[in-house]
């Protein structure tokens, strides 16, 4: 038997060792895989530093060679054909003097940003956000899918509600992007159930064509005297009272539909007999803040059909003994126009025009009436509203005319275009 040097033969040595099963079990075990990967990514790590240790070492070395110190003490020097430039300083940060350091450091400044905000998110559903920016009011309002709030105020109107959805109908601005407003305050009559049902009709209709985007109902009486005849609701004493009720009608019908994605806003009447169907489309097209056409009616009591008369004296310009006037009334006096009480001298849409001649023909105007009104929603969003109270001696549209005008906004009249009234028992000897 052969035995080494140091008395080990062979047969002892292999019967130390463990079994060659054991030796595969132990190699092929996770723990062990896992320690000879970690070893050798730990080598390999080690060998890569060490190596660019070395390599930074002899480059810096190398560059020590080719840079030449330049008359101002930096490093810009070329070497072999000035093909390599070697940028930086001439010693050692750890060697600079003071003076040295700041010299070379007055070429790199750092850029410093002073109230930085990062974005700020907000989660809370009870917080939301409101962008008005993207509304506007424009000649392009139906190429721009420009939203239109229709508001009329309502009182003892039964008798007009049937004629008024049938214009309304026939509206050729597209009724997805109309919203409806109506306030019924003060009622004698069964308004408010009739109103209800032309309203539950249209929305259900089965061509979406007509049906409209909303409708909004708002109920506020406000105590005015239903038991008011006809004659006493059109006397010159009842003008003031009954302009700033409707004022406030207005005001609170306005204030309660009015969203912030609506671009127009559109008053109209309940009593209109007709109006073209394209009214709110050619409006739109003269592009002015506050805009109004003339309002007439055909005389009913036998004379014939052709015998046009006035109803609207409220849609006027402003003369110089209208001012005079004006600046002898006391500040809480509401003027009435089309009455002999106060001769104001104003010159009257309504006697202006002829609905036979060009219909966009423009007039500027100091007073409008309200049968017919398209507002860009921003005068309103501005706070120009119906004041229920003597403003510049007018009060409702009248006054809201001079409140735009002394914001500088645009009030215009279309004294050709003609939106036909209700015939109206007007009190004898007025106007």
């Amino acid at each position: 038997m052969l035995t080494s040097k140091g008395g080990v033969n062979w047969k002892s040595t292999k019967a130390r060792l463990p079994p060659w099963r054991a030796l595969a079990v132990l190699l092929t075990r996770t723990r062990f895989l896992i320690s000879v990967a970690v070893t050798g990514l730990v080598i390999l790590m080690w060998r890569g530093l060490s190596k660019s240790a070395s390599e930074m070492q002899r480059y810096a070395k190398f560059l020590d060679k080719i840079c030449v110190r330049s008359s101002k003490g930096t490093n810009s020097a070329f070497v072999w054909g000035s093909s390599f430039y070697c940028y930086g300083s001439p010693k050692s940060p750890m060697e600079m003097s003071i003076n040295e350091m700041v010299a070379w450091n007055a070429h790199a400044q750092t850029p410093v940003l002073f109230n930085r905000h990062e974005p700020y998110e907000v989660n809370s559903p009870s917080i939301s956000e409101v962008n008005l920016n993207p509304i506007k009011s424009s000649t392009q309002a139906l190429s721009n899918r420009e939203r239109v709030l229709i508001l009329t105020p309502l009182r003892d109107a039964s008798p007009y509600l049937e004629k008024y959805f049938d214009l309304l109908y026939k509206l050729t601005y597209p009724h997805e992007l109309i919203d409806l407003g109506f306030l019924v305050g003060d009622c004698k009559d069964d308004t408010l159930a009739n109103l209800a049902s032309e309203l539950d009709r249209i929305q259900k209709h089965a061509d979406e064509k007509i049906a409209f985007r909303s409708a909004t109902v708002v109920k506020k009486d406000f105590g005015a005297d239903v038991e008011m005849s006809v004659a006493e609701r059109h006397s010159f004493a009842a003008q003031g009272p009954r302009r700033k009720a409707i004022g406030r009608a207005r005001n609170y019908l306005l204030y309660s539909a009015l969203k912030p994605d609506h671009s127009w806003v559109y008053w109209r009447d309940v009593d209109i007999v007709d109006c073209p169907e394209r009214i709110l489309e050619d409006f739109m097209a003269h592009d002015k803040d506050v805009l109004v056409p003339s309002s007439l009616y055909h005389e009913l009591s036998g004379i014939g059909t052709d015998h046009l008369l006035l109803v609207d004296y409220n849609s006027w310009i402003e003369s110089d003994k209208g001012r005079r006037l004006r600046s002898k009334l006391s500040p809480d006096t509401v003027l009435a126009e089309g009455y002999k009480e106060y001769d104001t001298g104003r010159t009257y849409m309504a006697k202006m025009g002829d609905w036979r001649k060009d219909k966009d023909e423009e007039i500027e105007l100091d007073g409008i009436g309200g049968v017919n009104i398209l507002v860009k929603a921003d005068v309103h969003r501005t706070g120009i509203n119906f004041p229920a109270y003597a403003f510049q001696n007018q009060a409702e549209t009248e006054g809201f005319a001079q409140m735009a005008k002394r914001a500088g906004y645009q009030v215009v009249g279309l004294p050709n275009y003609v939106v036909w009234h209700i015939d109206t028992e007007e009190k004898p000897g007025n106007a």
